[in-house]
């Protein structure tokens, strides 16, 4: 290895074999930033490209299905629900997915790649209107389940 270079561990992905199926529970939470009246635009669903809402839902969703194949270290899991919502916040929209499974892991990653991607999708279709949008602080809210047990975020 030459000098002043790291040795790399390389990456594995975790045996959850031996790990009893439990019920698991995660919320997550983006937030687009826009203008006001893009905001408008977009409860109306006034947007050229169609309802912003319908379509961030839909994205989040499949994106949740598809985070094994995104982050490679993540399970497979047979999700059992997940749910995306899309509610008016002071200066954009915020984004909060609540993804649950019964399995040996937990589901904290699907839940944020959900809202990442659904607020992805916002973003995308208020970019013609407002390229100055913003994606901001995708995070764990929530998660329930498991060894390490229950974590609530502290708001504020």
């Amino acid at each position: 290895m030459p000098d002043g270079e790291l040795a790399r561990p390389g990456a594995r992905m975790i045996d959850v074999g031996a790990k009893p199926a439990t019920r698991r529970r995660a919320r997550a939470r983006a937030t687009v930033r826009m203008r006001r009246e893009v905001l408008d635009m977009v409860m109306r669903g006034q947007l050229e490209k169609g309802d912003a809402l319908t379509v961030a839902k839909v994205a989040g969703m499949n994106a949740c299905k598809w985070t094994p194949h995104l982050l490679p270290l993540c399970h497979p899991l047979l999700i059992d629900h997940c749910a995306v919502e899309c509610r008016p916040v002071e200066g954009g929209l915020a984004v909060e997915v609540e993804v649950s499974c019964r399995g040996p892991t937990g589901v904290e990653m699907e839940a944020m790649t959900a809202a990442a991607v659904a607020a992805l999708a916002i973003y995308d279709m208020i970019k013609p209107v407002d390229r100055a949008a913003s994606i901001e602080q995708v995070i764990l809210l929530e998660k329930e389940g498991g060894r390490s047990g229950h974590f609530r975020r502290e708001e504020g």
